[in-house]
């Protein structure tokens, strides 16, 4: 961002190592994400993308480096400070991460309901609410996980994440295992809820088409760094020889598969 005070979220310096240190894979990580703006991060299978999100929750504290939000530095909170950190911010996960044992309206009002923030009734009129957002309708509101196909599912995860009406919205690879006109579906209720949720935004995927349409901007990480980062339609026109062979999916380049024997 060009504006000190117009970052949302910031990373600078961010490291992280597993096995006591032997494998690094985050090493100076600096991104800034604007206010109400959409970042997508992108990058190959093992490049740390699930890893770099999970500092930005909280889930997993970096070995040095700064994470702020609004301004506050997250990686030496106290677990009640970083709590109400996470009050603002909702999450998609991968699989939709659903609980099987509650209906529809009680998994996408479970925040609400854990943090006591209104009554039941009241958690599922939201619910409600936030299902037809997405596109479904709210005789789903009393049926389990288990009933609804994995696009739905995910439709479901997505009214979730927004129930509390989350100042920021994670994304992690929304698109995966779905079939490509499923995809495209999801990508433009998550520009859509985006758009009338007004949340700062941060996505991980390997999936081109999916970063063009959920981003204002793309990152793309790479060997335990921000390698680029910029406008989407500026990507194709990137002279970065590593994000040339990502964003074309082009087996010869610099970025070598690792094969196992």
């Amino acid at each position: 961002m060009s504006q000190d005070n117009a970052a949302k979220i910031r990373l600078r310096g961010v490291r992280k190592t597993f096995a006591g240190g032997k494998k690094v894979v985050l090493d100076d990580v600096n991104l800034d994400i604007g206010k109400g703006e959409s970042v997508v991060i992108i990058g190959g299978s093992g490049t740390g993308k699930s890893v770099t999100i999970k500092c930005m929750l909280g889930l997993m504290r970096p070995d040095s480096g700064s994470i702020t939000i609004d301004g506050h530095e997250v990686t030496q909170m106290s677990p009640a400070e970083r709590e109400d950190i996470n009050r603002q911010v909702g999450m998609l996960f991968q699989a939709a991460a659903l609980f099987d044992s509650l209906t529809v309206w009680e998994n996408i009002a479970f925040g609400l309901i854990a943090r006591n923030q209104c009554t039941r009734g009241d958690a599922r009129d939201i619910a409600a609410e936030k299902l037809k957002l997405v596109g479904l309708t709210p005789d789903l509101l009393d049926v389990t996980p288990s009933e609804l196909s994995s696009g739905m599912q995910k439709r479901v995860g997505l009214a979730r994440a927004i129930a509390t009406d989350p100042e920021i919205i994670f994304f992690d690879e929304p698109t995966t295992g779905l079939d490509p006109i499923m995809a495209d579906v999801i990508n433009n209720l998550i520009v859509h809820v985006n758009q009338v949720v007004g949340a700062t935004a941060v996505t991980i995927t390997h999936d081109m088409a999916s970063a063009r349409k959920i981003g204002d901007r793309i990152a793309m990480l790479h060997g335990g760094e921000i390698i680029w980062a910029g406008p989407k339609d500026a990507i194709d026109y990137s002279d970065n020889e590593y994000v040339n062979q990502f964003i074309h999916g082009r087996t010869d380049g610099p970025i070598k598969m690792a094969m196992r024997r």
